[in-house]
């Protein structure tokens, strides 16, 4: 078992042993295969979550597809970006706030306020969120996507997140799922496996 496994086996655990309801639903999802995305510039990924963003994941795939073959198969470096017309990335698939939201990101990255990995690695939860939430069309839901499934932070919930909330919902079979506030309250329990247990929320299923 590597250690990236490892600690996922001992968040799953943890989170597992919190009540009978997490137990159940961990039974029926298995282990948790979360798997951030080493390597991956900060930069990287807020323009691949900008394609995602209020989409469903087929939706936002086929723009992101479009997006990278307009540019041979990758993500351009922030200054070819920038450089690239508003018309080309409409045709993409990109609504105008979108773009406008992409070329921030961009402008953002070559001034110093999208920060390299090597430099997010160091930096926590919060200040990362403070930091990127500056740039137009970056909201605290895509930095905390991108803390999770990037930046591998263990300790991130969602609490914007309504997927997230219904899973709880279903989870404790409410007939209404909390709202933001008290989900924040709530997984204080969860700590310091926010991330994990967020994960599983997502896949509670349906009765």
């Amino acid at each position: 078992m590597t250690q990236e496994n490892h600690h996922l086996h001992h968040a799953t655990q943890y989170i597992s042993q919190l009540d009978d309801d997490w137990a159940r639903v961990i039974e029926q999802v298995g282990a948790c295969t979360l798997q951030p995305t080493a390597y991956v510039e900060p930069y990287e990924a807020l323009v691949r979550a900008v394609a995602y963003q209020q989409l469903s994941t087929k939706a936002g795939d086929a723009i992101f597809a479009k997006f990278k073959m307009y540019f041979s198969g990758i993500i351009p470096a922030p200054a070819t970006l920038i450089n690239t017309t508003f018309d080309d990335l409409r045709a993409c698939g990109f609504s105008g706030r979108k773009v406008e939201t992409l070329l921030g990101i961009a402008r953002g990255t070559l001034e110093g306020v999208v920060p390299s990995r090597t430099l997010a690695d160091e930096m926590s939860n919060e200040a990362l969120i403070a930091q990127l939430v500056q740039l137009k069309g970056i909201g605290q839901w895509t930095v905390e996507m991108m803390l999770m499934f990037t930046l591998g932070r263990m300790d991130v919930l969602p609490v914007d997140d309504l997927g997230v909330r219904e899973g709880y919902k279903r989870l404790k079979s409410l007939s209404i799922g909390p709202t933001p506030k008290a989900l924040a309250v709530l997984g204080q329990a969860w700590q310091p496996y926010r991330t994990i247990a967020s994960w599983y929320l997502w896949r509670v299923p349906k009765a």
